[in-house]
């Protein structure tokens, strides 16, 4: 790669050096020293460059592009990923439309109007009906394409449906934090940002009984074909929740909680099976540069079927009950909704050898003796 950079540089000097003595003929040949009008073959060489100049790069663009297909995502495991895509390659093929045309059209002229002796330029000081071709066209795809873009805009940002699974994601330096509404009820309870400690990582208030059941995981599991209402937070400093497969991309900012929701209609199996991969994962990233330890802001991702999702949130114990310590924050009034949730008199709680963090090494689990 070095090589082929210290080669790069190279080419670019010596036609810097050729751009600047043609740049000095030409002004040699302004001031009155050229002997005659003519210009030998120059114009013909280089109009011939110009036209071969556009070949080769037509045929180097194209071969490119097909040589990265493979390097492409997957088609996306949600409905509204699918649109985006389709959006997408729609403005990618308009673009391309317009620039192969507008660059064929400059080459060629440069190659067929060259300069030649007894030939003289004809100038239009103006042309409505030209003007008005050239304004009034891209001004009507430009609408377009604006309307088609904020009619998919209005539908993947609108609320989220009623029945919507909602899983809270929290980014921190340097690993991702989900917390799950429980087996009990679809619905999150409170957090405070003051009651964040080593423990309380995402600060989950307690004066709040729909917090009891509560449960965080290393691992974002979601059930397939059903919306999914992600609320994203930021603890410390700028991150970015990115779920490629998905094509969901949502700022996490300190201060100011953002959300994005989403249909996964794509299992890990099923796509285990489309691309032919058996260790296929869907991944959670973190796209936005937050530190030295940016690169290791990855979660795993499983999309399973209703069933085993269903099971999956059975086996979780409540934050609450791993951290029965923290029952005296809970209110008066609301400690016998909450006894359902810690541990027996005389029991205790015994962690297993597993993570309740979100550190991404293991998945939560407790058991009590």
């Amino acid at each position: 790669m070095v090589y082929v950079v210290g080669l790069l540089a190279l080419v670019f000097l010596v036609l810097t050096v050729v751009v600047l003595m043609r740049m000095t003929s030409v002004l040699q040949s302004m001031g009155g020293t050229q002997a005659d009008g003519r210009v030998g073959m120059s114009n013909r060489i280089n109009g011939i460059l110009f036209l071969g100049f556009l070949i080769f790069g037509s045929i180097a663009a194209a071969w490119s592009f097909i040589e990265a297909t493979d390097s492409f995502l997957p088609e996306a495991s949600t409905p509204h990923g699918r649109r985006t895509d389709s959006l997408f390659w729609l403005v990618m093929a308009i673009i391309t439309l317009a620039f192969f045309i507008t660059n064929a059209l400059l080459f060629f002229f440069a190659f067929k109007y060259q300069y030649k002796e007894g030939r003289k330029a004809t100038y239009y000081p103006e042309n409505h009906k030209l003007e008005l071709i050239w304004t009034v066209i891209p001004a009507v795809v430009m609408a377009l394409l604006v309307f088609t873009g904020w009619r998919a805009w209005r539908d993947i940002m609108s609320e989220a449906p009623e029945d919507a699974v909602v899983i809270e994601i929290t980014g921190k330096q340097f690993n991702w934090i989900t917390r799950y509404a429980g087996a009990d009820n679809n619905k999150l309870g409170n957090y405070n940002y003051k009651l964040i400690d080593a423990n309380n990582e995402v600060g989950i208030d307690l004066s709040d009984e729909a917090s009891f059941d509560d449960f965080v995981s290393s691992e974002l599991h979601i059930p397939v074909n059903r919306p999914v209402l992600l609320k994203i937070r930021a603890r410390d400093v700028l991150h970015s929740v990115f779920l490629p497969h998905f094509r969901v991309k949502m700022d996490a900012v300190p201060g100011m909680p953002t959300r994005f929701w989403f249909v996964a209609d794509k299992t890990t199996e099923q796509m285990k099976n489309e691309t032919g991969n058996p260790n296929f994962k869907y991944e959670l990233a973190c796209t936005e540069v937050c530190g030295r330890g940016h690169f290791s802001m990855k979660m795993n991702v499983v999309v399973e079927d209703e069933e085993s999702y269903n099971a999956w949130i059975a086996q979780q114990k409540s934050w609450l009950s791993q951290n029965p310590d923290y029952a005296s924050r809970i209110p008066a009034n609301l400690k016998s909704k909450a006894a359902k949730y810690l541990p027996a008199a005389g029991e205790e709680p015994t962690a297993a050898e597993t993570d309740t963090t979100g550190t991404g090494t293991a998945t939560a689990s407790v058991s009590m003796r």
